[in-house]
């Protein structure tokens, strides 16, 4: 896959999941003119082991984190679902959700995790948004009937091109992009996230995935790389 998309949406069930994900693609595309939105499914409020911290506070701290990293790799949209973290559930009302934002923003490409990992476990957050996304993608933000509301609200069904899963088994990935370029801003975005790495030095924190990076790029060619299983739809 060459081409670069004029609009695309990640699907991220917490905050940093799409810094870490494909936060090399989201910058490089978005340095190329394709407009990105995020959409934040859930509120990130359990991920801390902070005596001291609540869940409210937690919540706005990682949105805030969010918001950030996203404008450092070039990304002005967050579409803030707010479920609460770990609560995840393959529901009508998720998956409305996720396509009323696929009808309203109308990417060509959506990013979202591979529920279908085998060999490696998935946070169950990851699993529900894979399944539910790839659902919302088709055929519930295509067929008009489905969510016949959303008509009712200015929203028109919408085609989505393609639909790339991050997390894919290894033998799975079939689609590889260059990050050479967008790596250090990749690492810059991983690092607005500062609750989730406080206590590590900034080379902890960030050099495993500098290095996961070149290990994709080693196997397409490229000094750093990310990886994506890829799954086309009938237009």
């Amino acid at each position: 896959m060459q081409e670069i998309p004029s609009r695309a949406l990640v699907v991220i069930p917490h905050p940093d999941d799409g810094e870490i994900a494909c936060g090399g693609t989201i910058a490089k595309w978005a340095q190329n003119g394709t407009e990105i939105a995020y959409v934040l499914c859930t509120n990130g409020n359990k991920g801390t082991d902070d005596p001291s911290m609540t869940t409210a506070d937690l919540e706005d701290i990682r949105y805030k984190e969010q918001v950030l990293a996203a404008k450092t790799l070039g990304v002005e949209t967050v579409f803030q679902l707010g479920h609460p973290d770990g609560e995840l559930e393959d529901s009508r009302e998720f998956r409305g959700q996720l396509v009323r934002v696929i009808r309203s923003f109308r990417p060509e490409v959506v990013f979202a995790p591979d529920p279908y990992r085998r060999t490696f476990y998935f946070h169950r957050d990851h699993r529900i948004a894979g399944i539910v996304a790839q659902d919302a993608v088709f055929p519930y933000a295509r067929d008009r009937l489905h969510f016949a509301e959303h008509e009712q609200e200015g929203f028109e069904p919408h085609k989505v091109k393609t639909l790339l899963f991050w997390g894919a088994e290894e033998v799975d990935a079939d689609t590889y992009f260059d990050i050479t370029e967008s790596i250090d801003l990749k690492i810059q975005a991983l690092i607005c996230h500062s609750s989730q790495i406080s206590g590590l030095s900034e080379s902890d924190s960030t050099d495993w995935l500098r290095n996961w990076n070149r290990e994709i790029g080693l196997k397409c060619g490229f000094k750093y790389a990310e990886e994506f299983r890829k799954v086309t739809f009938p237009i």
